[in-house]
């Protein structure tokens, strides 16, 4: 007999229709949580591959909690568009380019979260979610499995150790396989995950799930799946429960003790026992459990949802480091309590009409509208005029925010990633996050003088908010050079300009961003003089400098190996300084030389004449002239290309990949066979124009992501080709 559902797994929280939050309920959304109650926070964020259906999911969410009071889809047949994709931007194209923050409440729980775009150029939006979240929910399209981007996301959670629940999405799609789902987490993302969950019915026949650690089914019914059937197994499912218990219990035995024991035993495991394990395992990274549904047919979000208070941690449960500014950046441990001196950290900006928004992590102590707060960085302090809770962009004031909270601030001015405190305690900042090199630049001019100011101020706005984002002036021409993550990346802030600060650009071709790099060790002494009377300039230097491992993690490497004072030590920072200008662009096409070490080991100095300039100058003169004997190469960003098209495509597709110089990895066909996904690694400077040769080889069927591999060495005529073009320009710029 079929009863409606009183959630098992959040005990007692009601699945009836969802009702807009009104009263005393919006109230109770906006009071800082006290430290007791630091167990019904989460902050999570919501990541993908393209089109996997992150803010499809988070309209689902916003919907079942209260927080809407109608679902609109992504590009939806209505024009209103999702809640979480806010500019008009995002509605027009279908994606998500900004990270967008909400809030809602789940039965007791608070639940703070950051929907984050899928695409490859716009990554540092999902890096920087992460870096300051405290738990995520990786989302996986039933039939296309762990894609390109899925691995970004992947290495991203793991850099900043973020427990993950994973959902498999669109079970009701044609080719729909959650088995070869699971598979690609392990082989591929080489996770420890298993279901917790298995569909009843796929593609046109799902209808609900069984939850293996509760052993129930559960139907979604209504209009919008917001009634709730409950039910036992039923008997054709039972072979299949009972195989994906054994598997889920062996897979949390091997990193459960608790469970291992009985699992050894042959004992049956109770409900609330391997509850607890699989929380304790999914919060030390040591186990995924695996969820499922179908976002955009209503099926699987509230489960989902208990899955996250059950699983996902608490803002006290998940470790947090500041370093000591003024005892050598040692580590410190931050702990999620209110009482404590304030610790929060900048990590996005937004300009708004009110001026700028900053999106706040509290990571300790309260930050309090009106109080004095300082930049860790910069030693300014601030009085905090205003603190809001961002829903999308709608924003509802409050007084105060807690330990763990996210929230934003106006009024104060600072830069992404900056660290705040209140000054009662050690001088702390947080740690800062990952951030990946520009691979193409855009020549950008306003097509009016009269637009010099608002396009000045629009550039000054968004490097603040964009990291990723360059915004650099050519030596020669002075016209400002925009280096992002890709076309798309690009593209937006050109459209920006337009919409919000009404300058129109002339814009010139996209050229890739090379590099240059030494291939072999090369000595150097070099001597700088100018001594014709008066106070001249003199210095020596004497080292070497030294080809990086390809895998490490640094682009240049400065060394002091000088024995005595033959170079006094107050000269080694101006020796370090020549060096990089050295670095900062290479001799055969002018690119930044990446991969190097510079070491000093001797040198001169004169008791007059030497001075900070003499050795920078003599240092950049020296490396220069060893760089162009260390057999230097041009290296070129490499992408790694992932196409989805219908199988008869499958020959002209690999066709022109070949003539691109693309490297193909792999071509697997799809689920049904219908399709085929390759993926192949390809030059940036020849993909310019491929989603147009793409929609016409395969008549518009065709799909295509991209996101950056590696910086590769060019081939010996290209690389000829790419010096007398850089020869050329250099000419005629000097005429």
């Amino acid at each position: 007999m079929l009863r409606l559902l009183s959630s098992p797994l959040s005990r007692g929280l009601s699945l009836a229709p969802a009702r807009p939050l009104q009263g005393n309920l919006l109230r109770s959304l906006s009071a800082v949580a006290s430290n007791a109650d630091k167990s019904v926070m989460r902050n999570i964020g919501i990541s993908a591959h393209i089109d996997s259906g992150k803010t499809t999911l988070t309209e689902r969410i916003l919907f079942y909690t209260g927080r809407i009071n109608a679902i609109h889809d992504v590009r939806g047949k209505d024009g209103v568009g999702a809640k979480m994709d806010s500019m008009d931007l995002e509605r027009e194209k279908g994606i998500t380019i900004q990270s967008a923050a909400t809030f809602c409440k789940w039965g007791d729980n608070h639940i703070n979260i950051i929907d984050t775009p899928g695409h490859v150029d716009f990554t540092i939006e999902v890096e920087r979610a992460l870096r300051v979240l405290d738990g995520g929910v990786l989302v996986l399209c039933g039939v296309s499995g762990v894609q390109s981007q899925s691995l970004t996301v992947d290495r991203q959670m793991k850099r900043y150790n973020v427990p993950r629940v994973a959902f498999i999405n669109k079970l009701d799609r044609q080719g729909s396989n959650p088995d070869k789902v699971i598979n690609d987490l392990r082989s591929q993302l080489k996770l420890n995950a298993a279901a917790i969950q298995l569909p009843v019915g796929l593609e046109g026949e799902h209808k609900g799930l069984i939850d293996i650690v509760a052993m129930k089914q559960y139907i979604f019914e209504g209009d919008h799946g917001e009634k709730i059937a409950t039910s036992d197994i039923p008997a054709e499912y039972s072979a299949a429960v009972e195989e994906a218990r054994a598997e889920l219990l062996e897979r949390v035995a091997d990193v459960d003790d608790e469970v291992a024991e009985l699992f050894l035993m042959e004992e049956e495991v109770p409900e609330e026992t391997l509850r607890a394990a699989i929380r304790r395992a999914t919060i030390s990274c040591q186990f995924v459990p695996v969820c499922m549904g179908s976002a955009y047919k209503n099926k699987g979000v509230q489960t989902l949802l208990d899955n996250v208070i059950s699983y996902l941690p608490n803002p006290s449960e998940k470790k947090n480091y500041a370093l000591d500014l003024d005892n050598n950046e040692a580590e410190v441990e931050v702990i999620s309590d209110d009482t404590k001196p304030l610790i929060a950290l900048a990590f996005k900006l937004e300009e708004t009409k009110f001026g700028q928004l900053s999106y706040m992590r509290v990571y300790q102590g309260t930050l309090t509208k009106g109080a004095y707060i300082f930049n860790a960085k910069t030693g300014k302090k601030f009085k905090v005029p205003r603190i809001v809770r961002m829903h999308s962009d709608d924003m509802e004031d409050i007084q105060s925010a807690g330990s763990g909270e996210v929230v934003a601030m106006f009024g104060v001015d600072c830069s992404s990633m900056d660290s705040f405190t209140d000054g009662k305690g050690p001088n702390l900042a947080m740690t800062s996050m990952y951030v990946p090199e520009p691979v193409m630049s855009l020549m950008v001019v306003p097509d009016k003088n009269s637009k010099q100011t608002n396009f000045a101020k629009a550039m000054a706005k968004f490097s603040k908010e964009d990291p990723t984002l360059r915004i650099t002036s050519d030596e020669q021409t002075s016209q400002t050079v925009l280096s992002g993550m890709g076309e798309l990346h690009l593209e937006v802030y050109i459209e920006r300009l337009k919409r919000e600060y009404e300058v129109n650009c002339e814009v010139g071709n996209p050229s890739v961003n090379y590099k240059e790099a030494i291939t072999m060790p090369t000595d150097f002494s070099y001597t700088h003089k100018k001594q014709t009377g008066g106070s001249g300039q003199y210095a020596k230097v004497v080292g070497k400098i030294v080809p990086l491992d390809e895998d490490a993690e640094e682009t240049f490497v400065f060394q002091n190996d000088c024995i005595g004072t033959n170079i006094p030590p107050e000269y080694i920072k101006s020796c370090e300084k020549g060096a990089e200008d050295a670095a900062a662009k290479g001799g055969l096409v002018g690119q930044e030389v990446s991969g190097m070490k510079v070491i000093i080991e001797d040198g001169q100095a004169h008791a007059v004449d030497s001075s900070d300039m003499a050795f920078r100058i003599c240092t950049a003169a020296a490396v220069r002239e060893a760089m162009t004997r260390a057999q230097p190469k041009i290296l070129e960003p490499v992408m790694k290309l992932e196409v989805e098209a219908p199988t008869e495509f499958q020959g002209a597709i690999v066709s022109g990949l070949n003539q691109r110089m693309g490297l193909i990895q792999s071509s697997d066909p799809s689920a049904d066979g219908s399709g085929v996904n390759i993926v192949c690694d390809v030059p940036l400077a020849q993909m310019f124009g491929y989603s147009t040769a793409l929609r016409s080889i395969t008549q518009g069927k065709g799909e295509f992501t991209m996101e950056y591999s590696s910086h590769q060495q060019v081939n010996r005529d290209q690389m000829e080709t790419l010096i007398k073009e850089y020869k050329i320009e250099r000419e005629k710029e000097q005429k």
